[in-house]
């Protein structure tokens, strides 16, 4: 009787002890919070800068997803992620997140069409969806985008990005991986409270601010853009306001001051973008007959050559290419206006995988030159990010342009030369490109710097990458990367942001772009193959599972119980 009493305690006191343990343990998991991340890639876990400024909204987000009605398989996949990734924000920011997913559909007929427009204008442009449906395809309109309201601001966010030239199911995927990036870029840009400086020089017959509207305005939503005149500065510390500066496109020499300024705000710990074209060209210029092609002597070429890159003096060709349209004849009285491929015109479409250009879609690239790496004395880091297609050459100037060249195929035996750097990354802490020369007048010798600090400078070899082309209907400019004749968008608004957001924030959100989703396709033979194995291995270790821990229970108990 006693033996049984003080076996009834122990029990007693087991359960009472499990009990404090487990309120315990719920009083410390809500004072410490934490969450595994099981998963390989880490999908689930967001990046350092997400968590920071979702930690610090001073108020609430509205998020109004559009992705919802009756989808197929792969954009219900997107549509979960994109659940799954704003359950983790609400995760973090709490009640400073607010979402909800609205069916288009649902709208009233009569009011269906304004809607329709209201949200392209608010930033959530349509999409068709092709699907099969009881054997027939069918074609349905769908809106894969989101509107987020913070204070008195509201943006709207295209989620179905990726490379326009990758399948649909690698293109959906690139566009789960860039969930995070583009949802807490615009949550950055409605919360953040000081935008940083860049600045755009002028001066040396560069893109004007019309043939920049687009680009400008693109930048104006993240950062404050202002014109600059190098000339007028007598001071390079009057540089350092700006946390950026970019170069777009120069036909005019720089004189030895300007140029002096540039390399000590770098050696400052400046950012440079240079788009640069070293060679004369204009579609408009070449007559049937041709017209010659010449480098211009910007007086930029040694000062980008102490930094690591050479700028070429050619023009590259490529089988991947835009088109003109020419004259190929009349028809009667009128002319017989055709498309026709132009190999100066690239479609660069090969990326480095860099937070930069991951998941980027093509950019269009007109009368591009080729670049080089040389070797430095300091150690910089030099990342190629853009890259000709398999199939390219090389045509050195000065050489002759002209539309018979039309005539003949684009044979790619011909175009023996892959995958010819068109753009790079440079990073590390330069030496100054006026090592061991005096400086210019009116700057002293005593506040030279001649090894700098920690910068960053991007070359491309095409200026045009920032020129909005003019509607010739209208005379209006079309929007940045819009190219009229195939009607195609590139991606050159989306280059300029992300390689700002890496210049000046390379911690920030803009990690989250490389995070990678990998796509783990079962092997449709082996499945079949193990079908049988698989169903009965499901079905009978539970069964097993269940049986040995009965066992183990009934052994347990006689043993305590059994005397």
């Amino acid at each position: 009787m006693q033996l049984s009493q003080k076996l009834k305690w122990e029990a007693f006191l087991e359960i009472l002890v499990l009990i404090l343990v487990l309120i315990l343990l719920n009083l410390a998991a809500q004072r410490y919070f934490f969450r595994i991340d099981l998963t390989q890639e880490k999908r689930y876990t967001l990046s350092q800068a997400s968590i920071q400024i979702l930690e610090n909204l001073e108020e609430p987000v509205y998020i109004d997803v559009y992705l919802e009605g009756d989808l197929n398989a792969s954009f219900k996949r997107l549509q979960k992620n994109l659940k799954e990734t704003l359950e983790e924000f609400k995760t973090h920011a709490g009640s400073k997140i607010q979402f909800r997913f609205i069916d288009p559909e649902s709208i009233a007929p009569d009011d269906k069409n304004q809607f329709y427009s209201d949200l392209a204008r608010r930033g959530v442009p349509p999409t068709n969806l092709f699907d099969t449906q009881d054997g027939k395809k069918i074609q349905k309109i769908i809106f894969p985008g989101a509107i987020l309201s913070y204070k008195n601001k509201e943006t709207g966010v295209l989620l179905l990005k990726g490379n326009q030239n990758a399948s649909p199911q690698e293109q959906l995927n690139q566009s789960i991986e860039n969930l995070e990036y583009e949802l807490m870029a615009a949550i950055k840009k409605m919360s953040q409270k000081q935008k940083q400086l860049i600045g755009i020089i002028e001066g040396h017959d560069e893109l004007s601010p019309t043939q920049m509207i687009d680009a400008e305005r693109s930048l104006s939503e993240f950062y404050a853009v202002e014109r600059l005149n190098l000339s007028r500065f007598e001071q390079k510390a009057a540089l350092q306001e700006y946390d950026a500066i970019i170069l777009a496109q120069p036909k005019k020499a720089f004189s030895e001051k300007e140029t002096y300024l540039l390399d000590q705000y770098l050696m400052q710990g400046g950012n440079l973008l240079l788009f640069i074209d070293q060679i004369q060209m204009n579609l408009d210029s070449i007559a049937l007959e041709g017209t010659y092609a010449f480098a211009y002597d910007l007086k930029l070429l040694e000062m980008v050559f102490r930094y690591g890159v050479r700028l070429n003096q050619d023009m590259v060709q490529d089988v991947q290419s835009g088109n003109i349209v020419v004259n190929v004849g009349n028809i009667g009285n009128r002319p017989n206006l055709q498309r026709v491929p132009f190999p100066y015109y690239v479609v660069a479409n090969k990326f480095e995988d860099h937070p930069i250009t991951k998941n980027l879609g093509a950019v269009y690239l007109r009368f591009a030159g080729s670049l080089d790496t040389v070797r430095t004395a300091a150690p910089i880091q030099k990342t190629p990010l853009i890259f000709s297609s398999e199939y390219s050459r090389i045509k050195r100037a000065p050489t002759l342009i002209s539309l018979e060249e039309l005539k003949s195929d684009l044979v790619p035996e011909l175009y023996q030369t892959p995958h010819l750097p068109l753009a790079y990354l440079l990073e590390g802490n330069f030496n100054s490109a006026f090592a061991g020369r005096f400086p210019p007048e009116p700057f002293s010798k005593d506040d030279f710097i001649e090894k700098g600090q920690y910068g960053k400078v991007f070359i491309c070899a095409d200026g045009d990458v920032l020129l909005s082309e003019m509607d010739k209907k209208t005379g209006n400019p079309l929007p940045l990367g819009y190219e009229p004749i195939s009607g195609q968008t590139y991606s050159h608004k989306d280059l300029l942001l992300n390689v700002l957001a890496y210049m000046l924030d390379a911690e920030g959100i803009i990690a989250a772009r490389s995070k990678e989703i990998v796509i783990r396709q079962l092997d449709p033979f082996q499945v079949q193959d193990d079908q049988l194995f698989w169903q009965t291995f499901n079905l009978v270790l539970p069964l097993i599972v269940i049986l040995c821990f009965g066992l183990i229970w009934y052994g347990v108990r006689k043993r305590r119980f059994g005397k």
